[in-house]
């Protein structure tokens, strides 16, 4: 069976699904792997890395597809796949697209709707890819920030360490509590989770939120954090608001599963910090949680607080992320093997095969993807 690992074309994408690494491995398990030519360039790894680990270097995607029985991608690809070929990546499929999948006979599996359980942590392409994005997000906040953040005492004056505020304690806001606290910040943070209180606290930094009847019900059985009222996020931006005013940094992390992210900071809250502060929203991709990021950009407000709304944030960690990723895709695989038949064996009833397959002989079968009635 062969396995094609193809070049990413969605605009600003750097990752790529499978390494030199990896590729060894698939190798091992009796796969035959074509790499689309320029792959993992972008990533840092080159075609002749890929073709001394086993593969085939293919001219373009097409040569790579050619009897393809495994796909795997970052992103939905744009090209038309073998009929009844195994496509496994980061799809963001809504019922429309797994419709078309089911169309062309794809099983498809998105993993980015893999359940938060134990058993599936060491496949769970969300959390490998928060990681960086959380680290990546403070980094990236002290380069766009003038003074530092740890507190500097030279013969000239003392330069006080920066006030960072952490909003959403999932996984890119501990590592972001992480490491700005490693970066000598005073670190404050919030979640609607009940958990992510005592987290919060242990890594160092102190917490900031409202608690009602409400909130300690904000977290579903999978782990991810709950929609919740209006009335909810409008007390908990009162409380919030006074502090953000005191803040150098504010990294904002919130995302709910399958839907657009709720707005944390208001233009309010912007207009009130000081001028040179710095807001990371690592939500862009899905709207952002600041109301004036602009996806994509670096934006300057009028009374000088920078708003990082870039996209993509583990991309900019791209070899890192993409030996991360492809780990994930490799270990997901590697568990649903059938060694006899060198070919995977996706049980219908596992709770991790339930939870990523859209589409199987031609249907639609995720309960999220059912077309409205």
């Amino acid at each position: 069976m062969r396995v094609a690992i193809l070049k990413e074309r969605r605009n600003g994408e750097t990752r790529v699904a499978a390494t030199p690494e990896t590729v060894k491995k698939y190798i091992g398990l009796g796969l035959d792997v074509a790499v689309e030519a320029g792959a993992g360039l972008a990533s840092g790894f080159v075609d002749s890395g890929y073709a001394e680990a086993g593969a085939t270097i293919a001219a373009d995607a097409a040569a790579a597809l050619e009897s393809a029985g495994i796909v795997l991608v970052v992103r939905a690809p744009d090209a038309p796949l073998p009929r009844g070929a195994l496509l496994i990546g980061t799809l963001g499929a809504d019922a429309a697209a797994a419709a078309a999948f089911a169309e062309a006979g794809i099983e498809a599996c998105s993993m980015e709707l893999l359940p938060r359980i134990t058993r599936a942590q060491s496949m769970d392409v969300l959390s490998s890819q928060a990681n960086l994005a959380g680290y990546r997000a403070v980094i990236e906040a002290a380069t766009a920030y003038d003074k530092g953040f740890p507190m500097m005492m030279t013969a000239a004056g003392t330069v006080p360490a920066a006030n960072a505020f952490i909003m959403g304690a999932g996984v890119a806001g501990l590592q972001a509590i992480a490491t700005a606290r490693r970066l000598g910040g005073r670190v404050s943070a919030t979640d609607v989770r009940p958990a992510a209180k005592e987290e919060i606290k242990s890594l160092g930094a102190s917490f900031v939120g409202y608690e009602d009847e409400e909130s300690k019900a904000a977290q579903t059985a999978g782990g991810y954090a709950k929609q919740l009222s209006p009335e909810f996020y409008a007390k908990q931006a009162e409380v919030v608001a006074t502090h953000i005013a005191k803040q150098d940094v504010v990294v904002c992390t919130a995302l709910v599963q399958g839907r657009k992210a709720p707005i944390l900071v208001t233009a309010a809250m912007v207009a009130s910090m000081k001028p040179g502060s710095v807001v990371v929203d690592l939500a862009a991709d899905a709207g952002g949680n600041c109301a004036l990021t602009r996806p994509g950009e670096l934006f300057v407000t009028e009374n000088g607080v920078k708003i990082l709304g870039f996209t993509n944030w583990p991309g900019r960690l791209p070899a890192a992320a993409s030996a991360l990723y492809a780990r994930n895709l490799l270990t997901f695989l590697s568990t649903f093997w059938d060694k006899e038949a060198k070919a995977p064996k996706l049980p219908e009833d596992d709770d991790i095969v339930k939870g990523v397959t859209l589409t199987r002989g031609g249907a639609v079968v995720h309960p999220l993807m059912q077309p409205a009635s």
